[in-house]
C-alpha cells in the first residue's frame, strides 16, 4: 500500500569548521533522532565544507538514492560563504526573491540587538549585509528566525528539502515550525511509526552479541534481519539499539528476550536506562548517603555521581587522597600497610573505603586506586591495574581489582564506570 510505503531522509551538514574538525556536528544526529520519532528512516548523514558544489553535489547524491526528505543545516547567515539557500534553490529549479516581508523582520531582529548594546550602527549599511538573508526561493515557505537567519521549507520535485540555520540553539526551536509546514506534513503523513527498545550490558564483549544474534536466527528461528539491530561500544558497556514497524514488533521482542537470556548477568537496562540513573534511582530508594575515596580516577566518579540535579539528597562528598601522606592524613589508611601493600592493593582499597565511611558519615563507600600509566607499572602491577572496593557501612562488601585496557584516560574513566556498576551491584543486592 503506497501510504505505508518507508519514508526516507537524508541529513546535510554544511560547514568547513565541522571538516577540519574545529567544532564537532550535533545538528546532524539531532534531527535524525526527531526523524525517528516521526517514522522518518534517515539513510544519511553528510557533511560538507562551505563550497557550493560540494553542497549541490550532495543535494544530487540524496536526491538519487530517492529521499524524500532532505535537511541541511547551516550556510544561512549574511556572509559570503553562506550560500546554501541559494544551492538549494538552483538544485530546487527555483529562482531566489526577495521576500520583503522577511527582510523587514531581519532587521527588526538586528535594530534591537543594537540597541540592547547601545550600538551605532548604519541603517543602510546593514540591511545591504543582511538583505540575502531574506532572499526566498521562489514557492518556498520562510521560516522565521531564531536569531537572524530564517530557515526554509523548500518543494524539490519529489522531495522537500528543509533548511535550518546551523547553531543549535536556533535550529532545536526551528524544528517544529518546519514539520508543521504543509509541505512537509504531506511527506510525514506517508510515514510508519518506527519503534525502538535499548538495552545496555556491561562486561560482555561484541564478538558475544554477534554470536548471539546468529544463534538467536539460527537456533530460535527468529528472522532477525526483519528488524534493525545496531550494537555499540560506548565507553566499556555495550548498547543495543533494536527498530522495527508495527508489523515486526514480535521479531524485536523475540530478539531482546534471546539477548537478555543468552546475557542475563550482563545485562543491566532493557529500557535504554542508563547506569548512571539507576544508582541515583537506587541511592534514593535506599535512603543511603554516599562517600567516596578516589586516588588514581581523581575525582572522575564524584563527577559522575553529582551530575544528576539532586545528588545533594544522597551525597555526602568525594576524597581525592593521590599520596601516600593524603591517604594516610584524610583516610586513616595505616602507613605500614602502604609500606607492606602499596597504594595499588585490594588492602588499600579496602581500608581507603572503611575512611570514607568514616570521615565522611557515609552509609555506603567506594574507593578506587590504581596505576592509570602510562609509566609507573609492574609486572606484579602494570599500568591498568586498578583496585576496588564497594561496601556498606554494615560490612557488606564488593572488591574487583581488573586490568583495564587503554591509555590514561581510558584507565581512569572506565574507572569511575567500573565503581558505578559495583555500587548498582552493592545497593540491589
Amino acid at each position: 500500500m503506497e501510504g505505508s510505503r518507508v519514508v526516507r531522509a537524508g541529513i546535510v551538514v554544511t560547514g568547513t569548521e565541522v571538516i577540519t574538525g574545529r567544532i564537532s556536528d550535533s545538528n546532524g544526529p539531532w534531527v535524525s533522532e526527531r526523524l525517528a520519532e516521526l517514522g522518518v528512516e534517515v539513510a544519511h548523514i553528510i557533511v560538507v565544507a562551505d563550497r557550493p558544489d560540494d553542497l549541490e553535489d550532495a543535494l544530487k547524491f540524496l536526491a538519487a538514492e530517492g529521499m524524500d526528505l532532505i535537511v541541511t543545516s547551516g550556510g544561512l547567515g549574511p556572509t559570503a560563504d553562506d550560500l546554501t539557500g541559494e544551492i538549494v534553490g538552483r538544485f530546487a529549479g527555483r529562482p531566489l526573491q526577495l521576500d520583503l516581508e522577511m527582510e523587514e523582520k531581519i532587521a527588526t531582529i538586528l535594530r534591537r540587538f543594537a540597541a540592547r548594546r547601545n550600538w551605532k550602527i548604519d541603517e543602510a549599511a546593514m540591511m545591504d549585509a543582511n538583505r540575502k538573508q531574506a532572499m526566498v526561493p521562489e514557492g518556498a515557505e520562510a521560516l522565521d528566525p531564531i536569531g537572524t537567519a530564517p530557515g526554509l521549507v523548500v518543494p524539490a520535485g519529489e522531495r522537500v528539502v528543509v533548511v535550518l540555520p546551523g547553531p543549535p540553539r536556533e535550529l532545536q526551536p526551528m524544528w517544529p515550525r518546519a514539520i508543521a509546514t504543509e509541505a512537509v506534513r504531506a511527506i510525514l503523513a506517508r510515514a510508519t511509526p518506527l519503534h525502538g527498545l535499548t538495552m545496555r550490558m556491561f562486561g560482555v564483549p561484541e564478538s558475544e552479541i554477534a554470536k548471539s544474534l546468529r544463534e538467536i536466527e539460527d537456533d530460535d528461528g527468529v528472522d532477525v534481519e526483519a528488524v534493525e539491530v545496531t550494537t555499540c561500544l560506548r565507553k566499556g558497556e555495550i548498547e543495543i539499539d533494536v527498530r522495527w514497524r508495527d508489523e515486526t514488533e514480535g521479531v524485536a521482542m523475540a530478539v531482546r528476550d534471546g539477548l537478555r537470556r543468552r546475557h542475563e548477568r550482563e545485562t543491566f537496562s532493557l529500557d535504554g536506562e542508563t547506569i548512571d540513573e539507576q544508582v541515583a534511582k537506587l541511592l534514593r530508594e535506599k535512603g543511603v548517603q554516599l562517600g567516596l575515596a578516589e586516588s588514581c580516577s581523581g575525582g572522575m566518579l564524584a563527577a559522575r555521581i553529582t551530575d544528576p540535579p539532586g545528588a545533594s539528597e544522597y551525597f555526602k562528598g568525594g576524597i581525592v587522597a593521590y599520596s601516600y601522606a593524603a591517604k594516610e592524613r584524610l583516610l586513616g589508611v595505616p602507613k605500614d600497610l602502604l609500606e607492606e601493600k602499596g597504594a595499588v592493593s585490594p588492602e588499600v582499597a579496602e581500608a581507603m573505603a572503611l575512611g570514607a565511611l568514616e570521615a565522611l558519615g557515609a552509609d555506603v563507600a567506594v574507593a578506587i586506586t590504581g596505576v592509570a600509566g602510562p609509566s609507573g607499572g609492574t609486572e606484579e602491577k602494570p599500568v591498568g591495574y586498578v583496585c576496588f572496593n564497594a561496601r556498606l557501612a554494615d560490612g557488606t562488601a564488593i572488591a574487583r581489582d581488573p586490568v583495564i585496557p587503554g591509555d590514561r584516560h581510558d584507565i581512569r574513566e572506565r574507572s569511575a564506570l567500573v565503581a558505578m556498576h559495583m555500587l548498582r551491584e552493592l545497593l540491589g543486592t
